[in-house]
């Protein structure tokens, strides 16, 4: 899909003042109304002016964003966890005509059963309502896990991946077996999601950081952007080691490096790069 500069140019331009338009409206509770989708299902609301559906595909929660004016070949970002936390990025494409999509995968941490989720919303998104082929991918610090370990199951389904402050080693977060504080609880829970043992975790081969090779093969473009004061998911233990293994591969990968910042903000107040990023990859 092809999208003219000229476009470009005048969304990332204007994005500031929508964005502060934006939240004064949600503030405000003043949403504009929902109007009819693309047969999508589900009740439709409102996402920061955009019509949202959600509903519920085999039981899991699901939201899909319309723009106002779709793209040739309906071309969509896909959504990792945290929905609607900063929303620079998705703002941006959906007024460039993609749509946003979400399906839930919480408390999973990118297991098998995680990447089975995806694949069925995949199938729905492309099979029944004509989703285009390559979404990119945008995940979260612990959305990390899910898009890239969904990725490297099916690399051929992807345009190029976005993560932010990602988790790329389960055993750095929830672990907490490096310099990061780790969490005790999710550390449990996602040892059970993987079906992992605590002696098995040290060397199972479950992580992002340990499934690169069909990524790397496909030269599926990955972004990162993180802060090198993260002590949450230190950058050291995740993304440089992400940065590492994926170029000894012969992947493309590019990092953005916030200096001085924590795990949090995500994004970039300007997200720009991020979007330029993504759209020189668009498949």
């Amino acid at each position: 899909m092809t999208i003219s500069a000229c476009r470009v140019r005048r969304t990332l331009a204007a994005l500031a003042v929508l964005l502060a338009g934006l939240a004064a409206v949600a503030r405000a509770g003043q949403a504009s109304p929902a109007e009819p989708g693309t047969g999508l299902p589900g009740a439709a609301d409102s996402f920061y002016g955009y019509v949202r559906h959600a509903f519920e595909l085999d039981g899991v929660r699901c939201y899909v964003v319309v723009p106002r004016e779709g793209a040739k070949g309906r071309p969509w970002i896909w959504r990792a966890r945290f929905f609607g936390h900063q929303p620079q990025v998705d703002i941006a494409l959906l007024e460039l005509g993609y749509h946003l999509a979400y399906t839930d995968v919480a408390g999973l941490f990118g297991s098998p059963k995680a990447v089975e989720r995806f694949d069925r919303f995949y199938e729905y998104l492309t099979s029944r309502h004509g989703f285009g082929k390559r979404p990119f991918l945008e995940g979260m610090s612990r959305g990390g896990l899910i898009v890239l370990n969904w990725a490297s199951h099916n690399p051929d389904r992807v345009s190029a991946v976005y993560v932010d402050a990602p988790v790329c080693d389960i055993r750095s977060w929830p672990g907490g077996k490096g310099k990061g504080k780790g969490s005790p609880a999710d550390w449990r829970a996602c040892l059970a999601a993987y079906g992992l043992t605590e002696e098995e975790s040290a060397t199972a081969k479950v992580s992002p950081i340990d499934r690169l090779e069909p990524l790397a093969k496909a030269k599926v473009p990955i972004l990162s952007v993180c802060g090198d004061a993260d002590e949450v998911v230190p950058i050291e233990e995740n993304t440089r080691v992400l940065q590492q293994r994926y170029e000894r591969l012969g992947g493309p990968i590019e990092v953005i490096v916030k200096r001085g910042v924590g795990h949090h903000p995500h994004s970039l107040e300007d997200p720009t790069p991020i979007v330029e990023f993504l759209l020189r990859h668009a498949r």
